[in-house]
């Protein structure tokens, strides 16, 4: 299998899972993979089934957008997905999900604050919203890009979704489960209507440490692991 090959049926196998976890359903959202050489992507195509899809159906871009290899059209969000690489060397992995909790703190402009050990050292800080856009166009994703310099992988987009980032394709798609606990965690607890707690400062300084670690290593190497 040539390297394209094998990076388009990444994204396949990805959105499989995602949609058997209940992540991704329909069309929603979309998916990408930074290509071994860090200088395109392979991501899903436009309004297509995950389901039926199959690694000839994903488009590889790169990052001017011009297509590389497959026939479809690619995500209305591709350039947002380029935005991303661009931005974050330590990023080789990007998963779009309207996974509905997320969906839900979107709506009431709620960012999830550091609530637990696992969201910082994975997530970042914090989960913040990222201001609304409409889909596919250069406010999105330079208010993305914006946002995304702050070294967190995961975000969400007011009034849209979420946005999930990782080293690898098996760590974007954990990071959209440690966002979902969160996000349900955080609802419910906002629904008592009692003060939320969070970790002490000492430890999220101690675990966010570790994820900039790991992150400056994939940027010294030029984003590739």
């Amino acid at each position: 299998m040539g390297e394209l090959e094998s990076v388009k049926q990444q994204v396949v196998n990805a959105c499989r899972e995602l949609v058997a976890n209940g992540t991704l359903s329909g069309t929603g959202g979309n998916v990408s993979v930074r290509t071994g050489d860090g200088q395109a992507f392979a991501i899903t195509p436009s309004n297509f089934d995950y389901m039926e899809m199959q690694s000839q159906d994903v488009c590889v871009l790169d990052f001017h957008l011009q297509l590389l290899a497959g026939e479809r059209k690619p995500s209305v969000e591709s350039g947002m997905h380029a935005g991303i690489y661009q931005a974050r060397a330590d990023v080789n992995a990007v998963v779009h999900t309207h996974q509905v909790y997320a969906s839900a703190l979107a709506l009431i402009n709620a960012p999830i604050p550091a609530l637990f050990d696992e969201q910082v050292l994975f997530l970042g800080h914090s989960v913040e919203i990222i201001p609304y856009a409409p889909s596919g166009t250069n406010s999105l994703k330079d208010n993305v890009v914006r946002a995304s310099r702050n070294h967190h992988n995961a975000y969400i987009i007011q009034n849209h979704g979420a946005l999930c980032f990782g080293p690898d394709m098996r760590r974007a798609i954990h990071n959209t489960q440690v966002l979902d606990k969160c996000s349900l965690a955080y609802l419910l607890a906002l629904c008592t209507g009692r003060e939320t707690s969070t970790i002490p400062v000492e430890i999220q300084e101690m675990m966010f440490a570790r994820l900039r670690e790991d992150q400056t290593k994939l940027e010294m190497k030029g984003g590739n692991a």
